[in-house]
């Protein structure tokens, strides 16, 4: 970053982490374009706040701006990344820029393959309900705020890291929250080892303490090569300093955590195990910078969730739909795990948007696995290539391949033919949850009105 930046031109501004960042950059009192592909809520809400957005890439976007931000999903032949390398501008890294606002703040860093955005997101809900005013910038929106970004008036301030192309390791953080080293992106870091060493570093640059956990088997193989003076683990082992027990499921989660030698009961606003052990990093992170424990619980169980994780969309004869973010077997076996609890006698159908065509080659047999053995009957779309060319025969189809039971899940060639599966299979009880970190949210005002349509007709049919 320039010194002094006056006009900062974001590329791609929609997408979760980046209109975050733009946010901050408004409120900090800088000038503010962008562009996106489509106009988005997020989109929208920057333009409520005066922020110029053109919608397509074009250099004349950029307009008087001295630096250009873009993310990892922007390619540089991009033609606004291509005329500010004609016009020597910076162009810098979406975490190049948010470490650059948050200089000189106390900074707490929440990364992991899985389990970030909903652990930062209450980390920053607790924040508040205990009276502090942390700045922050999550990877998705937190529900009860309506916001993924914000500039508060103390030094605290808590971000979402994102470990999959290196770029948690720029931050000067005081507080590391690791929520699990599960393999992942082993695309840009080449091997588990460095997948690993990244996570090692990460730990290193925190000043304070770090928050790891003791259950996820990457996090436990690290934890020895973690150098900081204090560490502090949390989950269900046994050897936990933080540690979950007692955990009831059915309908949120309710648990209790054990802490020096005490017992706090708590239930949760959101549901499943996977919220148990987000909640108890978010406990570590809280206790470990001083706040008392049982007020610290109490504020956890005010987060209501973040969108798209596990949302509820739309009600329609007596068929739910959810959205969910999950796109790796780990989160998706988190996030089934948790619909299990909330469907009763009510069957699951998952639609899955693949996300990546090198994770759908590797993790193929991983993803059908799961669908086996907590979906009653998969819908997969095609993959979301994301910043990815297609690979030849990378299709959804791996996955419904490698489903062990015949006629539990297919592939379809476009979102159409899946509505109308997922509409002609649906009954009173179940639950239709569209699943990927791709754009596959974009199918759900499509499918509640197929769903709509398909209960009048049944009305109008009725003797």
């Amino acid at each position: 970053m320039p010194d002094t930046p006056r006009h900062v031109h974001f590329v791609g501004i929609g997408g979760a982490g980046m209109s975050g960042i733009a946010h901050l950059f408004v409120a900090a009192g800088f000038t503010v374009t962008g562009s996106d592909i489509r106009a988005t809520d997020a989109v929208e809400s920057l333009r409520a706040r005066g922020v110029e957005i053109g919608i397509g890439h074009d250099a004349a976007h950029l307009g008087a701006a001295d630096a250009l931000v873009v993310s990892g999903a922007i390619n540089e032949d991009n033609p606004e990344y291509v005329a500010a390398g004609d016009r020597g501008l910076p162009v810098v890294h979406r975490a190049v820029a948010l470490a650059w606002l948050t200089r000189g703040r106390r900074l707490i860093a929440v990364a992991g393959a899985h389990g970030k955005t909903t652990s930062t997101g209450m980390i920053i809900e607790a924040m508040l309900a205990l009276g502090q005013s942390p700045s922050f910038v999550n990877g998705g929106v937190i529900r009860s705020l309506g916001v993924s970004a914000a500039a508060g008036s103390d030094d605290l301030f808590v971000v979402e890291a994102d470990e999959s192309d290196g770029s948690f390791l720029l931050y000067d953080t005081a507080v590391s929250l690791i929520t699990n080293v599960d393999p992942d992106h082993l695309d840009h870091f080449g091997s588990l080892e460095a997948f690993e060493d990244a996570f090692v570093a990460f730990a290193a640059r925190a000043k304070e303490f770090v928050a790891i956990s003791s259950d996820d088997a990457g996090a436990v193989n690290i934890s020895s090569r973690i150098a900081s003076s204090r560490v502090i683990t949390f989950g269900q082992a046994a050897s936990a300093d933080v540690r979950v027990h007692s955990v009831d499921t059915q309908q949120t989660v309710a648990f209790s955590i054990r802490y020096l030698g005490d017992d706090y009961p708590v239930t949760l606003r959101v549901p499943g195990l996977h919220n148990a052990l987000n909640a108890a990093g978010a406990f570590a992170v809280l206790t470990g910078l001083g706040f008392e424990p049982r007020a610290s619980l109490d504020a956890i169980a005010t987060f209501g969730g973040t969108e798209r994780r596990f949302e509820l969309r739309g009600e329609v004869g007596g068929v739910r739909v959810y959205d969910d973010f999950a796109h790796h077997p780990t989160e998706i076996r988190a996030a089934l795990s948790a619909a299990r609890g909330v469907v009763g006698d009510g069957r699951l159908i998952p639609i899955f948007q693949p996300h990546l065509y090198s994770r759908t080659r590797m993790l193929a047999q991983e993803f059908a696995d799961v669908f086996d053995d907590l979906s009653d009957h998969t819908i997969v779309v095609p993959v979301y290539g994301a910043r990815q060319e297609p690979e030849p025969g990378v299709t959804g189809a791996l996955i419904t391949e490698r489903l062990r039971v015949q006629g539990s899940g297919e592939y379809v060639q476009n979102w159409e033919s899946a509505v109308e599966r997922a509409v002609q299979m649906a009954m009173p009880g179940d639950i239709l949850i569209p699943m990927g970190g791709g754009d596959i949210y974009l199918i759900i005002p499509q499918l509640l009105a197929a769903l709509e349509a398909a209960a009048q007709t049944r009305i109008h049919e009725a003797p």
